[in-house]
Protein backbone atom coordinates (compact mmCIF):
# COMPACT_ATOMS: atom_id res chain seq x y z
CA UNK A 1 0.00 0.00 0.00
CA UNK A 2 1.09 3.55 -0.80
CA UNK A 3 0.74 6.53 1.42
CA UNK A 4 -2.05 7.88 0.05
CA UNK A 5 -4.15 4.10 0.71
CA UNK A 6 -2.84 3.88 3.78
CA UNK A 7 -4.17 7.35 4.93
CA UNK A 8 -7.64 6.78 3.29
CA UNK A 9 -7.86 3.33 5.71
CA UNK A 10 -6.98 5.74 8.79
CA UNK A 11 -9.80 7.92 8.06
CA UNK A 12 -11.93 5.12 7.59
CA UNK A 13 -11.31 3.29 10.92
CA UNK A 14 -10.80 6.58 13.07
CA UNK A 15 -14.23 7.68 14.79
CA UNK A 16 -14.96 11.51 14.61
CA UNK A 17 -15.50 12.97 18.22
CA UNK A 18 -17.81 15.55 17.10
CA UNK A 19 -17.76 16.97 21.30
CA UNK A 20 -15.26 19.61 22.87
CA UNK A 21 -11.81 18.11 22.87
CA UNK A 22 -10.71 20.30 25.21
CA UNK A 23 -10.40 20.22 29.22
CA UNK A 24 -11.86 23.19 31.20
CA UNK A 25 -9.24 24.75 33.61
CA UNK A 26 -10.65 24.67 36.67
CA UNK A 27 -8.66 26.76 39.64
CA UNK A 28 -9.18 25.07 42.81
CA UNK A 29 -11.63 27.14 45.53
CA UNK A 30 -10.11 28.17 48.69
CA UNK A 31 -10.29 25.92 52.30
CA UNK A 32 -9.85 27.43 55.26
CA UNK A 33 -11.38 29.28 58.85
CA UNK A 34 -11.39 32.27 60.55
CA UNK A 35 -8.91 32.59 63.80
CA UNK A 36 -10.00 35.34 65.77
CA UNK A 37 -10.11 38.89 63.75
CA UNK A 38 -7.98 37.14 60.87
CA UNK A 39 -8.86 34.82 58.00
CA UNK A 40 -6.49 31.59 57.33
CA UNK A 41 -6.35 29.49 54.20
CA UNK A 42 -4.81 26.12 54.04
CA UNK A 43 -4.19 25.55 50.60
CA UNK A 44 -2.99 28.67 49.21
CA UNK A 45 0.44 26.65 48.08
CA UNK A 46 -1.61 24.44 46.25
CA UNK A 47 -3.47 26.52 44.23
CA UNK A 48 -0.43 29.06 43.70
CA UNK A 49 1.12 25.38 42.48
CA UNK A 50 -2.19 24.57 40.05
CA UNK A 51 -1.88 27.50 38.36
CA UNK A 52 1.47 27.83 38.40
CA UNK A 53 2.73 31.19 39.42
CA UNK A 54 4.74 32.44 42.32
CA UNK A 55 2.82 32.68 45.53
CA UNK A 56 4.33 36.05 45.98
CA UNK A 57 3.34 37.32 42.75
CA UNK A 58 -0.02 36.06 43.74
CA UNK A 59 -0.17 37.51 47.37
CA UNK A 60 0.97 41.13 46.00
CA UNK A 61 -2.42 40.85 44.04
CA UNK A 62 -4.99 40.12 46.65
CA UNK A 63 -3.71 42.32 49.38
CA UNK A 64 -4.43 45.28 47.22
CA UNK A 65 -7.70 43.82 45.56
CA UNK A 66 -8.57 43.08 49.31
CA UNK A 67 -7.22 45.95 51.29
CA UNK A 68 -5.51 43.73 53.53
CA UNK A 69 -2.15 42.63 54.57
CA UNK A 70 -1.47 39.05 54.28
CA UNK A 71 1.74 36.56 55.14
CA UNK A 72 2.28 32.86 54.46
CA UNK A 73 3.05 31.40 58.07
CA UNK A 74 3.76 27.30 57.81
CA UNK A 75 2.21 27.38 54.19
CA UNK A 76 -0.66 28.59 55.17
CA UNK A 77 -1.71 32.19 53.76
CA UNK A 78 -2.91 34.52 56.65
CA UNK A 79 -4.94 37.57 56.20
CA UNK A 80 -5.10 40.61 58.67
CA UNK A 81 -8.76 40.43 58.74
CA UNK A 82 -11.91 38.64 58.27
CA UNK A 83 -12.55 37.69 54.81
CA UNK A 84 -15.33 35.44 53.10
CA UNK A 85 -14.48 32.73 50.61
CA UNK A 86 -16.28 34.00 48.31
CA UNK A 87 -14.44 37.20 48.07
CA UNK A 88 -10.91 35.32 47.80
CA UNK A 89 -12.24 33.06 45.60
CA UNK A 90 -13.34 35.91 43.28
CA UNK A 91 -10.07 37.93 43.59
CA UNK A 92 -8.48 34.60 42.77
CA UNK A 93 -10.28 33.98 39.58
CA UNK A 94 -9.97 37.84 38.64
CA UNK A 95 -5.96 36.88 38.99
CA UNK A 96 -6.32 33.80 36.88
CA UNK A 97 -7.94 36.27 34.38
CA UNK A 98 -5.54 38.94 34.09
CA UNK A 99 -2.52 36.84 34.99
CA UNK A 100 -2.53 32.97 33.82
CA UNK A 101 -5.17 32.90 30.87
CA UNK A 102 -4.06 33.34 27.17
CA UNK A 103 -6.20 36.69 26.48
CA UNK A 104 -6.05 35.04 22.76
CA UNK A 105 -6.51 31.18 22.91
CA UNK A 106 -8.24 31.66 26.74
CA UNK A 107 -5.74 28.47 27.60
CA UNK A 108 -4.11 28.16 30.98
CA UNK A 109 -1.02 27.16 29.58
CA UNK A 110 1.44 30.48 30.21
CA UNK A 111 4.34 32.34 31.53
CA UNK A 112 4.95 35.56 32.78
CA UNK A 113 8.00 37.19 31.35
CA UNK A 114 9.59 40.79 31.94
CA UNK A 115 11.61 42.49 28.32
CA UNK A 116 12.49 45.74 28.39
CA UNK A 117 10.87 46.73 31.87
CA UNK A 118 7.73 45.25 30.35
CA UNK A 119 6.00 42.25 31.81
CA UNK A 120 4.34 39.97 29.40
CA UNK A 121 1.95 36.96 29.79
CA UNK A 122 3.10 34.77 27.19
CA UNK A 123 1.04 31.90 25.84
CA UNK A 124 3.45 28.23 25.70
CA UNK A 125 0.14 27.35 23.08
CA UNK A 126 -0.38 29.46 20.56
CA UNK A 127 2.67 32.13 20.99
CA UNK A 128 0.32 35.10 21.84
CA UNK A 129 2.56 37.49 23.99
CA UNK A 130 -0.05 40.29 25.74
CA UNK A 131 1.69 42.98 28.24
CA UNK A 132 0.31 43.23 31.68
CA UNK A 133 0.76 46.14 34.37
CA UNK A 134 3.46 45.62 37.07
CA UNK A 135 2.53 44.71 40.63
Amino acid sequence: MNYDDLLNTAYENVEVNIEESHERFEVPKVTGHHEKNRTVITNFLQIASHIRRDPQHIIKFLTKELASQAEIQNERLIFARKLSSKEINDKILRYVSQFVLCANCKKPDTKIIESEGKVYVQCLACGEKTQIHKL
